[in-house]
């Protein structure tokens, strides 16, 4: 068997390039995953903020939510 060698300048610039042509072909993908990952910091930061909050009763929250329950 042969070696193959590469040196460290072009495996970089392979390295981009398939990463490029990949987030180019899958937008989708990466836009779902960016979200996901939004809204997962945006619930963690909510679950913080509620744990250092007095709790309010079921009743008051339908209250403001205007039903009546």
């Amino acid at each position: 068997m042969s070696d193959i060698t590469i040196d460290e300048i072009k495996l970089k610039q392979l390295l981009k390039s398939a990463i490029v042509e990949l987030l180019e072909e899958r937008k989708e993908i990466v836009y779902d995953l960016l979200a996901e990952i939004i809204e997962d910091i945006a619930l963690e930061k909510a679950i913080q903020e509620g744990e250092n909050t007095e709790p309010v009763s079921r009743e008051a929250i339908f209250k403001i939510l205007g039903r009546n329950e």
